[in-house]
């Protein structure tokens, strides 16, 4: 899929309603991450992280920047451009945000918000170690096919929980970016 075709069949659609059920242990905190899709010629790759193993909470997993909204940011989309300046390096100019997929409820209190944009191939990024081990790339057309779509249940504080994932070379892609990806790649149905 390119770049138009995404376009199209992105912005054709509308949104349907969440279907993720609400954590019932408190108030959610709002997140928000940014879904890059790096343009390619005649495709479209989704750009990822490995997060620092050091880390408290989801230590070398699979994300997208992102990160816990902050009273200065002006929106979700603010919060998701400051995240991925400050995790990657990747330059608010850089980014051409196209819409926002619905939110999605993490069984950790998060109401993360899936903000989609584009940006041009070939930009060096700056991790920072301390919140990420690895950048890298999977072809968006990886997670359209699904064929790589997995789902597990799971049992979390005496409720069922659907776990998502999407493995893809020697990367487990798990838990909210897969159902993030999953929610993108059925939008785009």
């Amino acid at each position: 899929m390119n770049k138009t075709e995404f376009l199209q069949k992105f912005q054709f659609q509308r949104l349907m309603a969440s279907t993720n059920t609400s954590w019932p242990h408190g108030k959610l905190k709002a997140a928000a991450v940014l879904v890059p899709l790096v343009e390619k010629r005649d495709a479209l790759d989704v750009l990822l992280t490995k997060r620092a193993s050091h880390l408290k909470h989801h230590g070398g997993q699979i994300s997208f920047p992102g990160g816990k909204a902050e009273p200065e940011d002006e929106s979700l989309i603010a919060t998701a451009i400051r995240e991925a300046e400050e995790e990657i390096g990747l330059s608010p100019e850089n980014v051409d945000v196209i819409g926002q997929l619905n939110p999605y409820r993490t069984i950790s209190g998060y109401i993360v918000t899936p903000v989609i944009g584009f940006v041009p191939a070939n930009l060096n990024y700056q991790a920072d170690d301390n919140e990420v081990a690895e950048i890298f790339q999977v072809p968006l057309q990886h997670f359209l096919n699904s064929h790589n779509h997995q789902t597990l249940q799971a049992m979390l504080h005496g409720q069922q929980h659907q776990v998502h994932f999407m493995p893809y070379q020697h990367y487990n892609i798990w838990g909210a970016t897969a159902a993030m990806l999953k929610d993108l790649a059925e939008h785009l149905v």
